[in-house]
């Protein structure tokens, strides 16, 4: 099993959550953050200029087994591609144990 944790522009969010949807990823938790990005310039409106150092984003974690990995890694990739500086980052970590409190089933049991 995997861990799949992105970090997508917020206004990609409904595009990737559809399309894992598609490839039969139903289940994940999502939630908004702030970060620091690379980009350190600011953006000047009305003759202010704002910072664009602290960026808004949402923040996906999913647990799928192996043979989904490359497949959700893929949709978010093509899902949340803007094709500009602070699309965003995807992480893939193992996991050891997954179990379902309910049934107390575990591994991939617990995870579908």
């Amino acid at each position: 099993m995997k861990k799949v944790e992105a970090i997508i522009r917020k206004s990609k969010f409904d595009e990737v959550k559809k399309a894992l949807h598609q490839i039969e990823v139903n289940f994940f938790s999502y939630w908004d953050v702030t970060g620091v990005g690379n980009e350190k310039q600011g953006h000047v409106y009305r003759g202010i200029s704002y910072s664009t150092s602290d960026i808004q984003r949402r923040y996906i974690s999913i647990v799928v087994s192996d043979e989904y990995l490359e497949k959700t890694v893929q949709c978010i990739l093509d899902s949340a591609e803007t094709g500009n500086v602070g699309d965003g980052k995807i992480f893939v970590s193992d996991i050891v144990e997954a179990y379902r409190i309910r049934t107390k089933e575990s591994g991939q049991a617990g995870i579908n």
